[in-house]
């Protein structure tokens, strides 16, 4: 019988670290404020399947396994604050156009690759995973109380992303970044910049 109070807690803080601004949330509100919802909720999509990737990788156990081998951990972390210094400028060279860049340069690609790699090249999630589900989830519990709280989780996840798609596709919203773009694509670029050049510090002095 599933255990209700271990999975809010599970949920409860799951959704306080997904939900906190970040990469993956900075770049589907950008996404949908500069392309419009139906691109900003395909984008979404993507970054729920990269989420619910790590999340099984977490759940299966292969993530303390990943976390116990320090070639493979540090590999991927340096692969994906690559990835984000790449999106830092794309962000800095549309800041630099007079018209919108963003939107052809990812239109001509696939919105849910997108969302999918950049999830997917962030191994700091597989540890957040962890840290997740070892808060509700103990030795007593059986596999369907982590099948539970993974899928309820990868859930969130999904709500998240769409409600960040919903609200940054407003009219207003894109008016707003419509006004402002260069200075907001340039803000982008500066925390996309300072985040994998984080992730990579974090590699090099493990």
């Amino acid at each position: 019988m599933a255990d209700v109070a271990s999975l809010l807690t599970v949920a409860t803080a799951f959704f306080i670290v997904a939900a906190s601004p970040g990469p993956a949330t900075l770049a589907t509100a950008t996404v949908s404020m500069s392309s419009g919802r139906q691109n900003g909720l395909i984008f979404g999509a993507g970054l729920s399947v990269g989420l619910a990737f790590w999340g099984l990788v977490a759940a299966t156990g292969v993530g303390a396994m990943l976390q116990a081998s320090n070639i493979t951990l540090v590999a991927l972390k340096i692969l994906g604050g690559a990835y984000l210094l790449w999106l830092a400028y794309l962000s800095t060279r549309s800041a630099c156009q007079k018209k919108s860049e963003l939107s052809s340069v990812v239109s001509n690609g696939s919105w849910f690759k997108r969302g999918l790699l950049l999830n997917l090249s962030n191994p700091k999630a597989v540890l957040a995973w962890m840290a997740t589900l070892s808060l509700g989830i103990g030795d007593s519990n059986g596999i369907w109380q982590v099948i539970l709280a993974t899928s309820l989780c990868v859930m969130l996840g999904f709500m998240i992303y769409s409600g960040y798609a919903l609200v940054f596709s407003t009219n207003g919203a894109m008016n707003i970044y419509a006004r402002l773009r260069r200075w907001i694509d340039g803000v982008v670029a500066g925390l996309f910049a300072l985040a994998g050049l984080s992730l990579i510090r974090s590699a090099l002095l493990k």
